[in-house]
């Protein structure tokens, strides 16, 4: 029965309206259960050709329902399949595509394993830091916290870290915003010593950016790390600086200062 409905799924994919093969891209990867591994190995450009559709729609569809496909197949398959497809799409022009990527790449993380991710995926995931979409940098920020909580402390502290920390004096503020961003989520990982060791002395600094919105997500970004600092960093190091910040010029930055 399958088999005899192929041939009209594969007219479906070429239809002019984008309406039927969003439609299409929705059910579709509902097939591989019922086709079996060898079948769905074998019919893989169904997946490929929808993920390169020309409407956005249609790529974010398949994108939304890869899990069932990967679980069929199987990961080695997908990663050398499917994987270049999205990894083509994580710089797709529609950010809600990027998105639907983003939202994937832990899942993939778990299961490819630290050193796949390292070689082919942990540079994609510090790029998407400096889109020019607020939703992208903010999953790209929230994604590093869930590949770090699965591949532990110490990879963060090597891989993801270091990265992080050099965007702090980024010429573009939309970096250093993210920079703060970052370290705020990924304080409750990395813990005290890194906080207090790495983090913390760059955002102090950052304190005297010129730009207001940093300067009062410097005031932000210490009411994150307060509660894993010892009573006596806070009041010798984030106390005097939230003193500052109250004295600011910008009644944002004031208010968020008096916040913290």
């Amino acid at each position: 029965y399958i088999n005899q409905m192929l041939p009209y799924i594969r007219e479906m994919m070429t239809d002019s309206s984008h309406h039927v093969r969003a439609a299409l891209a929705s059910v579709v990867v509902g097939l591989a259960p019922i086709l079996g591994k060898e079948s769905t190995i074998q019919h893989l450009d169904l997946f490929l050709n929808l993920l390169k559709d020309d409407n956005p729609e249609v790529r974010l569809n398949i994108i939304s329902n890869l899990d069932a496909v990967n679980k069929v197949i199987g990961i080695e398959f997908m990663s050398q399949s499917l994987l270049p497809a999205i990894i083509e799409l994580a710089e797709d022009r529609q950010w809600r595509v990027r998105l639907a990527i983003i939202e994937y790449i832990p899942q993939l993380a778990q299961q490819l394993g630290v050193e796949f991710f390292d070689d082919k995926l942990s540079n994609l995931c510090m790029t998407w830091l400096g889109d020019s979409v607020y939703s992208i940098r903010e999953a790209a920020t929230n994604n590093l916290k869930k590949i770090s909580e699965i591949f532990g402390v110490e990879w963060a502290q090597n891989a993801v870290v270091p990265k992080i920390l050099n965007l702090y004096a980024h010429p573009n503020y939309i970096y250093r915003m993210t920079f703060l961003f970052a370290v705020s989520v990924l304080a409750s990982v990395v813990g005290t010593e890194v906080i207090n060791s790495s983090m913390l002395p760059l955002v102090l600094r950052m304190a005297s950016d010129p730009v207001p919105n940093i300067r009062f997500n410097v005031a932000k970004t210490l009411h994150t790390f307060i509660p894993f600092l010892e009573g006596l960093v806070v009041e010798s190091r984030v106390k005097p600086c939230l003193v500052r910040l109250n004295e600011d010029s910008d009644q944002d930055v004031k208010y968020f200062a008096v916040k913290a």
